[in-house]
């Protein structure tokens, strides 16, 4: 760890600003539907408080457009934390920043919480307004970021705000984050396979080159595949296709190699988009104008699978096709399975947030991961070996 963290520094007696990723989905009845994001912080929040200092937390949720939307406010994950942190005191304000919120923290206690509400009510946030950034620095002695997730974001609250700051210190969650993540990039296990699915081959573009030049195989699969293939010239019917990415494509194909890059060779087509359409598993050759490719098919599946169980490292973004429809499902669980299957052997598996993520949590595999990761689009920018603002901000240990 080449950042300095919450262990380096003496936090007794200190206002101590947090800013942490609460940006959990709510149910209709406004209670929080999934708190891994809250219960990842925890660790940060209870060392903050036994080392006898004040935590003041910071967040966004949603997406609010700099407009107070009561339906984005925070009071019902503060709620939340209260809850799970038993008998720890935690204080809720209606606003985050000004000399109401000085004022209010000012008369909290060594071992007490509070969180603010949602930063994005104000546009100065995502816009990292240098006014807003020494507003929000007025609160806190020392900053501590363990929100991962929006450490790609250049805004008041994760880069801003640092230049106020002689101590800006990664929590017990980043830490974490960028010590799995580096290993990937720095010191590998061989056989190192990258999995990489989704709907687009747009926005993996740079992570796919910069992975082809560390991995032993690339295995590409989702939505993005049909780009691939129309770039060849194949019959893919009405799949997913970015006409524009298909000199990309053939330009990855051709400086990857196929020893090195491997497409599935087989497909569970539907006659639509639904859950409920005809469906049948063919060749990648056999699909039929009408048709569309909405997971892999089994012979992918074990091709994939023999791959990631005959690895040393894994690293896996991207579904394998559309699992949020049970009949598409089952490419993207069966090599859960297996991802789970070599951990459970010394694997080292790293699960590169996002859509991924939320696959593994849903079949109760996130124990049998070596690192499932907060965030989706850091994570990939970070493997991509991108400098992220918010990693960058912090302070070094030399």
């Amino acid at each position: 760890m080449k950042k300095m963290t919450i262990r380096d520094a003496s936090l007794q007696g200190k206002r101590v600003l947090v800013r942490v990723d609460f940006n959990v989905p709510l149910s209709d009845a406004g209670t929080v539907a999934d708190d891994k994001r809250i219960r990842a912080a925890i660790p940060t929040i209870r060392h903050i408080c036994d080392a006898g200092a004040t935590c003041v937390l910071m967040t966004h949720l949603g997406r609010p457009g700099g407009r107070i939307v009561p339906e984005l406010s925070l009071a019902p994950v503060a709620e939340h934390l209260r809850n799970l942190l038993g008998g720890q005191t935690v204080h809720f304000i209606d606003a985050c920043a000004g000399e109401r919120v000085e004022e209010r923290i000012a008369g909290l206690g060594p071992g007490e919480v509070i969180l603010l509400e949602n930063l994005r009510f104000h546009e100065e946030e995502t816009a990292n307004d240098p006014a807003f950034a020494k507003q929000l620095a007025r609160l806190g002695d020392i900053y501590v970021n363990d929100a991962f997730g929006t450490a790609h974001r250049a805004h008041a609250s994760t880069a801003g705000v640092t230049r106020y700051y002689d101590l800006n210190l990664a929590g017990f969650l980043m830490e974490k984050e960028i010590d799995h993540l580096s290993s990937l990039l720095e010191a590998p296990k061989s056989p190192f396979v990258a999995l990489l699915g989704g709907a687009k081959i747009s926005g993996k573009i740079d992570v796919i080159r910069s992975l082809s030049e560390r991995v032993d195989r690339l295995l590409l699969g989702g939505g993005m595949v049909g780009t691939f293939y129309a770039a060849q010239g194949k019959q893919i019917g009405d799949s997913l296709v970015e006409e524009d990415r298909f000199d990309v494509a053939r330009a990855i194909l051709s400086e990857v190699g196929p020893d090195k890059l491997l497409l599935p060779t087989d497909a569970v087509i539907a006659s639509a988009f639904e859950v409920n359409a005809e469906r049948r598993i063919v060749s990648i050759d056999e699909i039929e104008p009408g048709w569309r490719m909405l997971d892999i098919g089994p012979e992918t599946v074990t091709r994939f699978a023999s791959e990631i169980r005959s690895a040393q490292t894994v690293f896996w973004n991207g579904p394998m096709g559309v699992f949020e429809m049970e009949p598409f499902a089952k490419g993207t669980r069966a090599l859960a399975e297996a991802a789970a299957e070599a951990t459970d052997r010394g694997v080292v598996t790293v699960i590169g947030g996002g859509d991924t993520a939320r696959a593994i949590g849903e079949q109760g595999l996130e124990d049998r991961i070596t690192h499932v990761s907060t965030g989706g689009g850091a994570s990939l920018e970070f493997v991509e070996g991108r400098e992220l603002p918010g990693v960058v901000a912090l302070t070094d240990r030399s």
